[in-house]
């Protein structure tokens, strides 16, 4: 202690200079430890209208690809096990041609006998007439005989009845026959209904069925057992905001390009525009975007591309604005 004044105060001249220290110290670390806020140029600039169709008053909407036929959902008329799938997604097919086929041994079944009951059914017509025929012969042979003793009332009375029976019992026989004929072309109609065919030519889009499953007929939110529609060509479906729908030069082309491709523009055709204004259900994902609007639906022809757009792909779409109106994107 000899080393340190008498009148030597630590807690007065020590510790505040260990705490200078500290503070200099754990600047130091925060400084090096801050982020790099330095401003730079980012890697992709989202996409942006260049050239004339930056400098032309125009319309922004987001629309999906689909069919020009729109998506067609392909179900079953009657349930049953599939035993023939005959088309996978990707297919081309004609108007009439064979998707699948359900099991339809029952039918068959049904079938079979009411063939058999229209043989019999007519073997009974036979001789039904054979009878009749009979029948009128003899009761003719005893009207013809003018002796009253030859031939008795009761004879005649008999005669008269029988020819009556076979009467009926022809008609009954062919009442049997129409029966069976009506239950045949039923069991045709049924067996025709388990073969599934395309109701028109196109596309086939998606398979969600297998030989070997049960199907029966569709209901709820059940997914479609086959989507197909007509490719050639494809149309897109623009949603115009509700507030620009007036701006809008209805009739001429518009500018088009697949989501996050931006420099692969083409020129689609005007088709027409919905009657009816819905509520926004084609939604991008924007921040900005407002989903509580109600829009417009225009459909346009795509030319063929080889391949750049696909059904259900979302494009980004340009459309010319009336003279006087001003540039706007979709979600402003």
């Amino acid at each position: 202690m000899a080393l340190l004044p008498e009148n030597f105060s630590f807690s007065r001249k020590v510790l505040p200079v260990i705490a200078v220290i500290g503070l200099i110290i754990a600047a130091i670390f925060i400084w090096n430890g801050l982020p790099d806020r330095e401003l730079s140029d980012p890697d992709q600039e989202p996409p942006r209208a260049s050239g004339q169709l930056a400098d032309s008053a125009r319309v922004a909407g987001a629309g999906l690809v689909e069919p020009s036929s729109e998506l067609v959902d392909i179900g079953t008329a009657l349930p049953g096990i599939i035993t023939d799938l005959r088309v996978q997604a990707g297919d081309f097919v004609e108007k009439g041609q064979v998707l699948f086929t359900v099991d339809d041994r029952a039918i068959r079944s049904s079938l079979n006998e009411s063939n058999a009951a229209i043989a019999e059914a007519r073997a009974s017509i036979g001789e039904a007439q054979t009878a009749r025929r009979t029948a009128r012969k003899q009761l003719d042979l005893y009207r013809q005989v003018e002796d009253s003793a030859a031939v008795s009332r009761a004879e005649v009375i008999q005669a008269e009845g029988e020819a009556s029976a076979a009467t009926s019992r022809l008609k009954l026989a062919q009442s049997r026959l129409a029966a069976a004929q009506a239950r045949a072309a039923t069991a045709r109609t049924e067996l025709g209904r388990l073969t599934v065919r395309a109701p028109m030519a196109g596309e086939i889009l998606a398979v969600n069925i297998r030989p070997g499953e049960f199907v029966s007929t569709q209901g709820g939110n059940s997914a479609p057992f086959i989507r197909m529609g007509e490719t050639r060509p494809l149309y897109i479906r623009i949603d115009i905001d509700e507030a620009d729908i007036n701006r809008v030069d209805m009739g001429a082309q518009a500018t088009v390009s697949p989501r996050g491709a931006a420099s692969e523009q083409v020129q689609a055709s005007f088709v027409r525009a919905e009657p009816l204004v819905v509520p926004k259900t084609s939604l991008t994902n924007s921040a900005s975007e407002r989903v509580d609007v109600r829009v417009l639906q225009v459909l346009y022809q795509l030319p063929d591309t080889d391949g750049l757009f696909r059904v259900g792909q979302q494009v980004d779409a340009f459309i010319p604005a009336k003279q006087g109106s001003t540039n706007k994107g979709a979600g402003e």
